[in-house]
Parts: structure tokens; C-alpha cells; sequence
């Protein structure tokens, strides 16, 4: 007995010994293959395109510093290394643009084709190509000459990034096509209020005409006849509706601008912070890129061409989304005859039919069409009910013109002045984007730029009749009536979504702003200081003061009190009147009131519509205060009414958030902190697949401070999860132009197995920048030589 014992220990040892050996060989091939991929960062690499040698320096954060002796070759440089980092972000950003991504994932996809296709962001890049300069076309072939050399060298080399192995398939050949194709998603992500047309058009159908009104932020009092086109003519909105594919409705930005007279310095300084969202690799690329002819430093998005945001040796400027009604839904009246033909001043007209067969892996190819009316394309079949209507929408939309932003880039990047600045915006249409802008010169100056449309009548609030010369738009906004401001006597200028112009201004923005809890507390801080710095700026950048808690604290405390007759919140409301109004991790507080006001919320609206008109019901928020602020007031609200008075509101939503928060965190409330639910997230897009690729490729949560009303801003989903923010942090002072601050989270790479693939979280999370030189001799790091055969 004791033989055969000491036998099956002897081969379950040598058992383990064979399964920790495969383990080791299969750790050995799996790392292996990971590295196999990495980019080359150092030494020397043919590049057959190249004319002249090009040198490449990555500093410590792994930002490229591009040296090149012709633009031409600086360009090519620019996308042979940003694929070498980004190649699989930048394949999918066009595929996903395209309606492309069935045919490498599958049916999962099939709807999210069908969406980008209707919007057709592809056609309207083919189209503007056609706007291009022969100068600016020739920028985009030089980079997609890189791009493609790179992607020829992966191949041959069998050096292709990782995913591409995962998902079983090679990228096809960079076009010019494919950077404006990018370049218009970008206007989709920043430029959408047609889904808030559509959730009103649904409000009038389904609630008294009162009570609707209640949901528009300014209601179209001189429209009756839209209204009752509206009313007249329903179209089937709820049903379907994927409120997924839509834009974060709170993308946005920060940015602001001060000049001399109020830094330490004496010469201006310039802050920017795009809010978007937060994702692995980020959407931005850091670059520097030097020729004789410019030396550029900023950002890009993977894909395209030169830098969008950043500074050279004579100027800095960023943006912030003006965030304009652009996007119009028409009524369309269909031909019972003929489907694809709607009636126009009377007569019918055939609209432009376009096959947009989706190809799919694994399965067979989808029959799909795009029918365009005049207007724009049917959005109907798309996002709503399945039903045959008696009316349709359609939808007009400023990235769907032939634009060049492009070419403004181009003209940024070598821009000396404001006048050369302001030159450069005329071409940049779509999105339209608050411009703020410093020159060594002195010169601080603002620019809402963009094409926003004029309408005959209404005022992009509700869809409008399709089928009258009545309605539409009669041209845009003249570029030189765009508000602008230069060297104000104030000696700053700031933006934060919020409103940019006042009643005196003779054209229509939008009546949708951002809640202005952001740009009062910039206002606040600068207004404060005559001697900032780039310190006190970053500082400003990472700033956790609530101004939203600071309006409606007080009178939600009041609510609680006169509802909590026995006493069961005192603990809760003492909390709240302790807080000191700033949203730090370690606090309890801005736990239980950014909850708050997503209960009222859900008090208000939620079961009185369906699941996806809630979804897409943008303006919450901003819905929701006004209600408050009227009921505050001594005036009436329909919802709060409904509901038995704002205190009974309040309470309600009171007793609903303590609810959700003992549940999630236990019932002894003095231990709850901010940072236990509000946690930072990069996640992967290949970290949805599993945990187990989730835990590989997602960085590790991180509690964190602020919140989508404060300058730090991030925000966070139903889950606690910030995944938008401030996806690229940057300040500098044009008094020295040799250098900037920056913060690109969660890193520079897209290789997992990359130094700077996530060595920037705990910098964002943090407020801890990285100072990125342009001078040659300044710049310390690995340099790789792309040698011309």
C-alpha cells in the first residue's frame, strides 16, 4: 500500500512538473507574441518612402519628437509612427466612421453600422475632399504614404499589433479618405442635438401641450405652426431607440486665456482641457513635429494629420465645444406609392437611394439602404419603431457639407499672429468649436467658429415641416458676425460650454448651454488673482469646487428638514450642512448629493416614459433645475406638482438615494467617501470581451475627486465608473513657447506591453503634469533614425 501511494505521489509530482513547464512555455510564447509587436523606438529602420533621413525622439512620456528637413517628409514621419503606436485605434476609428465593423466582429455590430452609415460620415468626407487645396491633399497623401508604409512593413514582418491577430485580420491600405472620415466623427461625438428634436416631438404627442413645455429648456412660444406640424404629424419615436451610439451630452471642454497683465509672468497664459471620453489608448496623440518650415507641438487625434490643439514658437491656442443647434429633423411626407418619394412644395420627389450592403464575418452580407432627401438622410427606419408611418424624418447637418478643417489645422500650425490665427478658422466649419488663442505678441483673443445654420423659421428647438420651401435654412451665420472677443479689459477670457453670448445677439446659438457651474468657478479664480502662474493654472485645472451644490444645497436642505419630521436623516442632513461644498474623494457628501440629483431625476421623469425616451432625453439636468429653481421660486411645475410639492420631491429623492447607498456601502454613513463609488476608469475596447481581457488590458480603478460640474471635471456613469473628462490636460505660458505642460491619460501607447501605455493614470488622477520640450537639444530620450533608401 504504502508503494503504490508513494507511485501516484511520485507521478502527481511529475505531473505538475509537465503542466508548470507548459505553463512556463506557454507564459515564454504568450509574451512572445505580445512583444513581438511592440515599436521599434531606437536605432535605425528603412523607411523606402522617406526622401531624407528623419529622426524621432521619444521622451520620457513617449511623446515623438519628429525632426524632419521637408514637410513632406515630416507628414510621412507623422503617420509611419502614429501607426507604429496607434495603428488598431486608428483602423478601428475609421471602421466604426465607415459602418465597418461587422465585417471583422460579427452580427453584434450589424445596428452600430447601420447607424454610422445613415449618418454617413464616409459621404460627407468623399465630398469634402473636393474642398481640399491641392497643398492641403497633398499633406493628407504624404501621411497616408506613412501610414501605409508601416502597415507594409507589419505585414512582411508579421509584426501586426496583437488585436489584429485576436480579431483574425489585416488592415487594409491608409486613404485620404480615412483621416476625413475621422475627422467627421469627431464633429458627430461633438455636434448632436437631434435626438433631443426627437425625444420633443415625442413629449408633444404624449403629454398635454403644458406639460411638454416643461421639457424644453426655452420653449418656441412664436411656432405654433411648428408646433402644430408637429402635433399633426406623429412619427413613431419610441420603441428602439439605442441611446448608446449617441454622444456623451456632456462633451465639452474647459479652456481659458489670460493675458500679462494679470500673470506673474507679464506675458499670457492658456489653459485647455477637452472633456471627452475616457478610454484606452486615449483618444489623443501627443506629438512634436519640426521642418524648416514649422515647429508644432500638441495634440491629434490617431489618424490625422499635423496638431489640432497645441502651441508653436509664436502662438497657443484650444478649444472648447460652442455645442450650436446644427442638426435639424424635417417631417418628410412619403409617397404611398412610391416610398423614396416625398412631397416638396406640392410635388413629389424621388430622394437619392444608396446601397449600403454590410458585410459581416461569419455571416452573410445584410441588405441595407441610406434613402437621402433633400434635406439629409432618412433617420426614421433607423432609430425608431418598426411601423410604416405616415411621416418620416430626416435630418440636416453641418458635417454633412463639404468642409476643410484640415486645411485650418495646416494654417494653425504655421500661424504667427491672430490674423494669420483667425485666417486659418474660416475653413474650420464642422464642429463649431470656442477658439481661445495667446501670441508672444501679447495678443489674447476668443472666436466662436463654425458654420451655424440661419433658419427661415423656428429655432432648431423641434423638427420642422419637410415638406414646404417654408422651412430649411437660408445659409449659416457670417463668419465675420461669429462672436469674438480680442484683449479684453477684463485681461481674461474663459469658456466652459456655458453661454457665450447674450440676448443682444442677433443670431441663434442654441438654447441648450452647459450647466454654468464650471465657467463661474474659472470666472471666480481668475477674477481673484493678478499674479497667476502656470502652477495656479494647472491648480484651476484640477479645482473640485461644487457651485452646483453652492446654488441648490441650501434649499434642498430646507425640503429635507420640513419632511423629516422624526428624525430619520438627521445624520444624512447634518452631513450635508457640514460639507464644505468641495468634491474630495475622502467625503461622503458630494456622494449623497450628485446621487441626489439623479434621483430627482428619476422622481420626476422616469416612469412617466418609456425606458429608451428617458435614455435619450439630454438636458436632464439643466430640465431639472429649471423646475427647481421655478418651484424655489414660488412658482408652479406640472412634474413637481405631481409629485406633491418640491418637498415631497426632494424627500422622495432623499429617501431613494440613502436606499441605493446602504445597499452599496453599509448603513453607517460617516464612512461612506466620494472615492468609494467615483472611480477613475481607461478601459480597453477589448477589455468588454471578458474579465480575464478585461483585468489584462484595463487600467486598475482609481478613487477620485471632482465631478462633471467642476472644473476637474468627471463625470462618471450609473456605476461610479469616470470614463469622460479632461482627455488631455494642457497649460502654457507663450512668454516661454520652448515647452508646454501636458497630461494625455491614460498614455501615449496603444501596446500593452509599452512603457506608456498607462503610466499616465495616477499623473490624471493627480494633477501631475509632464513638461514637453520642442527644442532638439532640450529633448532627452530614445531616438530612432528613419533612414531614406
Amino acid at each position: 500500500m504504502e508503494k503504490r501511494k508513494f507511485k501516484w505521489r511520485k507521478w502527481l509530482i511529475v505531473l505538475a512538473g509537465i503542466v508548470a513547464a507548459l505553463a512556463i512555455v506557454a507564459f515564454i510564447g504568450f509574451t512572445w507574441f505580445m512583444n513581438k509587436s511592440k515599436p521599434i523606438i531606437d536605432g535605425e529602420l528603412a523607411v523606402n518612402i522617406l526622401e531624407q533621413d528623419v529622426s524621432v525622439t521619444r521622451d520620457d512620456k513617449g511623446v515623438p519628437h519628429i525632426f524632419a528637413k521637408t514637410d513632406a517628409d515630416l507628414y510621412r514621419a507623422q503617420g509611419y509612427v502614429q501607426a507604429q503606436d496607434r495603428l488598431f485605434q486608428m483602423d478601428l476609428a475609421r471602421r466604426q466612421a465607415s459602418g465597418r465593423l461587422s465585417e471583422i466582429i460579427g452580427e453584434a455590430t450589424i445596428n452600430t453600422d447601420k447607424h454610422f452609415r445613415t449618418f454617413s460620415l464616409r459621404a460627407a468626407a468623399e465630398k469634402s475632399l473636393a474642398a481640399y487645396d491641392e497643398e492641403s491633399k497633398q499633406v493628407l497623401e504624404w501621411y497616408a504614404e506613412g501610414v501605409n508604409a508601416f502597415i507594409a512593413q507589419a505585414k512582411e514582418n508579421k509584426t501586426l499589433s496583437y488585436e489584429f491577430s485576436l480579431l483574425g485580420y489585416e488592415p487594409e491600405e491608409w486613404t485620404v479618405v480615412d483621416s476625413l472620415t475621422i475627422g467627421k466623427y469627431m464633429a458627430y461625438d461633438l455636434g448632436g442635438n437631434w435626438n433631443t428634436l426627437a425625444f420633443r416631438h415625442w413629449a408633444l404627442q404624449n403629454f398635454d401641450e403644458e406639460k411638454a413645455k416643461e421639457l424644453f429648456i426655452k420653449y418656441p412660444e412664436n411656432a405654433s405652426s411648428i408646433i402644430e406640424a408637429n402635433i399633426k404629424n406623429p412619427v413613431a419615436v419610441a420603441g428602439q431607440f439605442n441611446a448608446d451610439l449617441l454622444p456623451n451630452e456632456f462633451n465639452g471642454s474647459n479652456n481659458w486665456v489670460v493675458s500679462g497683465d494679470k500673470t506673474k509672468s507679464g506675458t499670457p497664459i492658456l489653459a485647455d482641457d477637452p472633456h471627452l471620453g475616457l478610454s484606452t489608448p486615449s483618444i489623443w496623440y501627443q506629438m512634436h513635429l519640426q521642418s524648416p518650415q514649422q515647429n508644432v507641438s500638441g495634440v491629434i487625434f490617431a489618424g490625422i494629420p499635423g496638431i489640432i490643439l497645441g502651441h508653436n514658437d509664436d502662438i497657443a491656442w484650444g478649444v472648447t465645444n460652442v455645442g450650436p443647434d446644427v442638426q435639424d429633423l424635417y417631417i418628410e411626407i412619403p409617397n404611398p406609392d412610391k416610398p423614396t418619394q416625398y412631397r416638396y412644395d406640392g410635388k413629389w420627389e424621388q430622394a437619392e437611394v444608396r446601397d449600403e450592403s454590410i458585410k459581416v464575418k461569419d455571416g452573410e452580407t445584410v441588405d441595407f439602404e441610406v434613402v437621402v432627401t433633400r434635406h439629409g438622410p432618412i433617420m426614421t427606419d433607423l432609430a425608431f419603431k418598426d411601423t410604416k408611418p405616415t411621416a418620416q424624418f430626416s435630418m440636416q447637418w453641418t458635417a454633412l457639407q463639404s468642409t476643410a478643417e484640415l486645411r485650418a489645422v495646416i494654417g494653425f500650425n504655421k500661424a504667427e499672429s491672430w490674423d494669420d490665427f483667425e485666417k486659418a478658422l474660416e475653413d474650420f466649419k464642422a464642429p463649431a468649436q470656442n477658439f481661445v488663442f495667446a501670441s508672444k505678441d501679447g495678443t489674447i483673443a476668443y472666436k466662436a467658429n463654425g458654420q451655424i445654420p440661419i433658419r427661415k423659421q423656428g429655432d432648431g428647438q423641434l423638427p420642422v415641416p419637410g415638406d414646404s420651401s417654408d422651412y430649411g435654412w437660408e445659409g449659416f451665420i457670417p463668419w465675420d458676425e461669429l462672436p469674438t472677443v480680442v484683449n479684453p479689459e477684463e485681461g481674461f477670457i474663459a469658456t466652459a460650454n456655458n453661454q457665450v453670448v447674450g440676448e443682444e445677439y442677433p443670431y441663434h446659438i442654441t438654447d441648450f448651454w452647459a450647466q454654468p457651474y464650471r465657467f463661474e468657478r474659472i470666472k471666480e479664480v481668475l477674477e481673484a488673482n493678478d499674479s497667476i502662474t502656470v502652477e495656479d493654472m494647472m491648480n484651476l485645472q484640477m479645482d473640485q469646487h461644487n457651485l452646483y451644490a453652492r446654488e441648490f444645497l441650501p434649499s434642498l436642505l430646507t425640503s429635507m428638514k420640513a419632511q423629516d419630521q422624526d428624525g430619520t436623516y438627521t445624520e444624512i442632513i447634518a452631513m450635508l450642512e457640514n460639507w464644505d461644498m468641495v468634491d474630495a474623494k475622502e467625503s461622503g457628501a458630494p456622494l449623497v448629493f450628485h446621487t441626489l440629483m439623479t434621483k430627482l431625476q428619476e422622481v420626476l421623469f422616469k416612469d412617466q416614459m418609456p425606458a429608451d425616451m428617458y435614455d435619450i432625453m439630454h438636458g436632464k439636468f439643466n430640465i431639472t433645475d429649471q423646475l427647481l429653481r421655478t418651484a424655489y421660486a414660488g412658482g408652479k411645475s406640472i412634474w413637481i406638482e405631481e409629485q406633491g410639492g418640491v418637498d415631497a420631491t426632494v424627500y422622495k429623492a432623499l429617501e431613494l438615494t440613502i436606499a441605493q447607498l446602504e445597499d452599496q456601502f453599509g448603513k453607517n454613513a460617516s464612512k461612506w467617501q466620494w472615492g468609494d463609488f467615483h472611480q477613475l476608469t481607461f478601459d480597453h475596447t477589448l477589455g468588454s470581451a471578458s474579465p480575464i481581457l478585461a483585468a489584462y488590458f484595463n487600467a486598475k480603478k482609481v478613487p477620485i475627486g471632482g465631478s462633471k460640474v467642476t472644473v476637474q471635471a468627471a463625470d462618471n456613469d450609473l456605476a461610479g465608473n469616470v470614463d469622460h473628462g479632461a482627455s488631455w490636460r494642457f497649460v502654457v505660458d507663450v512668454g516661454d513657447l520652448t515647452s508646454g505642460y501636458h497630461i494625455v491619460g491614460p498614455g501615449q501607447s496603444g501596446h500593452v506591453k509599452s512603457d506608456w501605455y498607462q503610466d499616465q493614470v495616477l499623473d490624471w488622477a493627480n494633477g501631475d503634469y509632464h513638461r514637453t520640450f520642442v527644442k532638439q537639444e532640450d529633448i532627452k530620450g530614445k531616438t530612432l533614425k528613419l533612414t531614406a533608401e
